[in-house]
C-alpha cells in the first residue's frame, strides 16, 4: 500500500537524492557538484549571530548591485541606504524632505537628480510642524492646497496614546511603532523628522547609537530605504561643512550608509547649497570643490528648493574679514545691551571712541 506522504515514484525524488544515488555510480561532474553543494547548504538559521557563505556567493546578490536606477536622490541617496541630511536651524531640511518624498510617491524625479520610476509609498514621520505650519507651506490662497500623491503619508505623534507603559524605554516603544506602520502600510522609504525627537536622551552617546542600530536592523530586516533629519550645533560659517557639524557625529555618520548637508550662503543672500558628507554606494559628485546650488521657492502652492548650478563652497564661506566685523558688531552691541558706556567699550575692544559711537548709532537706527 502506498504512503501517500512518500512519492512511490523513483522520478518524484528530491534532486539532492538522485545527485547522491549519481554519486554512488559514477563521478559527478562539475556542474552536479556545484549543485549538490548549493542543495546541501544549510540555510541561515534567524537566530545565529553571522550568515555564512563562500565570497563568491557575495557576488551574486542581486541587491548589492547599484546603478542609475537605485538613486532615490541622485547621488546624496541610494536605495537600500540609511542616509543623513544635516544643517541648522530653519535652512530647509523639511522643505527638501518633503520634496524628495513627494518627487518619490510620484515617481517624478526632482529635475537633474534622477531618472523617472514607478511611484512608491512614502512614510513620512514629521516630528516638527504643527498640521497648520503645514498646511502653511503647502497651500495658497489663490492656488488652494497643493495635491499630493496618494502615496506619500505623513505621521505625527499622536498625544493620547499610551502604549508607551507596556516598553522597558520609549525607544522601544517608538521602534514597535514604526515596525508596526511598516507591516500595515507596505512601504519601503522612511523619511524621519528629525532624529533628536526620537532619541531617549538629548546627547547620549548610547542614545545615539541605540537609535541608529535599530534603524539600520529595521533597514536590513524589511529592505528599507531611510532618511534621516538631524541638526548641527552652532558651527563657524567661515570654514567648510565636514562630519564634526552633525550633532553627535562620531556615533550617527559611523551607522549611516550617506550623509549630505545643507549650508547657507555667506555671499549670496537667501542661497543654499547641498555638500556630500560621506557616500558608500556612489561617488563623490558634490564635494567641496563642486556644492550644489539652490534656493527656497513658492511659486504656487508648494514651497521647494530650485536647483540652479554648481560652484566651490569657498565662495559661499564667510571671509574672514566679514567674519571679524560681524564678532566686533556682535561684541559691542552685547557691551551696550548691559549698559556699557561707549568709551568703556572703546578701551575693551581696543578701537576708537568715534567707530564704537557710530556702530552704535548705525545699529540703532
Amino acid at each position: 500500500m502506498n504512503n501517500y506522504n512518500t512519492p512511490a515514484h523513483s522520478s518524484a525524488r528530491p534532486i539532492e537524492i538522485e545527485l547522491i544515488r549519481s554519486m554512488a555510480r559514477k563521478p559527478l561532474t562539475t556542474k552536479q557538484n556545484n549543485q549538490l553543494d548549493e542543495l546541501l547548504r544549510s540555510p541561515a538559521d534567524s537566530r545565529d549571530a553571522f550568515i555564512m557563505k563562500p565570497a563568491a556567493d557575495w557576488l551574486q546578490t542581486p541587491n548589492d548591485s547599484q546603478d542609475a536606477t537605485a538613486t532615490l536622490f541622485g547621488d546624496f541617496w541610494y536605495r537600500g541606504e540609511l542616509c543623513i541630511m544635516f544643517a541648522d536651524t530653519n535652512v530647509g531640511k523639511s522643505i527638501l524632505a518633503v520634496q524628495i518624498g513627494d518627487s518619490l510617491s510620484r515617481g517624478e524625479p526632482i529635475p537633474g537628480f534622477g531618472a523617472a520610476s514607478k511611484p512608491e509609498k512614502v512614510l513620512y514621520f514629521d516630528f516638527e510642524l504643527s498640521a497648520a505650519q503645514f498646511r502653511k507651506r503647502y497651500s495658497s490662497d489663490v492656488y488652494g492646497n497643493y495635491n499630493f500623491g496618494p502615496g506619500f503619508t505623513r505621521l505625527v505623534f499622536n498625544p493620547d496614546a499610551d502604549g508607551a507603559r507596556k516598553f522597558a524605554s520609549y525607544a522601544d516603544y517608538l521602534n514597535n511603532a514604526i515596525e508596526n506602520v511598516l507591516v500595515t502600510s507596505g512601504a519601503r522609504i522612511l523619511i524621519i523628522d528629525n532624529i533628536t525627537c526620537l532619541r531617549s536622551g538629548t546627547e547620549a552617546a548610547a542614545s545615539a547609537v541605540n537609535l541608529m542600530s535599530k534603524l539600520q536592523a529595521i533597514k536590513h530586516r524589511y529592505g528599507l530605504s531611510i532618511l534621516v533629519l538631524a541638526h548641527t550645533p552652532k558651527r563657524n560659517p567661515a570654514k567648510p561643512i565636514s562630519r564634526n557639524d552633525l550633532q553627535g557625529s562620531k556615533m550617527l555618520i559611523n551607522f549611516a550608509d550617506s550623509a549630505f548637508a545643507i549650508g547657507e550662503s555667506q555671499t549670496s543672500a537667501g542661497m543654499r547649497y547641498l555638500k556630500q558628507i560621506k557616500q558608500r554606494s556612489g561617488s563623490q559628485v558634490y564635494g567641496y570643490d563642486n556644492v550644489c546650488l539652490c534656493r527656497m521657492i513658492k511659486p504656487y502652492n508648494f514651497l521647494h528648493f530650485e536647483f540652479t548650478t554648481n560652484d566651490a563652497e569657498t565662495a559661499h564661506l564667510l571671509h574672514y574679514t566679514e567674519q571679524h566685523r560681524k564678532a566686533t558688531e556682535d561684541r559691542i552691541t552685547q557691551l551696550h545691551s548691559q549698559g556699557h558706556t561707549l568709551r568703556a567699550i572703546a578701551t575693551e575692544m581696543g578701537i576708537s571712541y568715534v567707530t564704537v559711537f557710530r556702530l552704535v548709532k548705525r545699529l540703532n537706527r
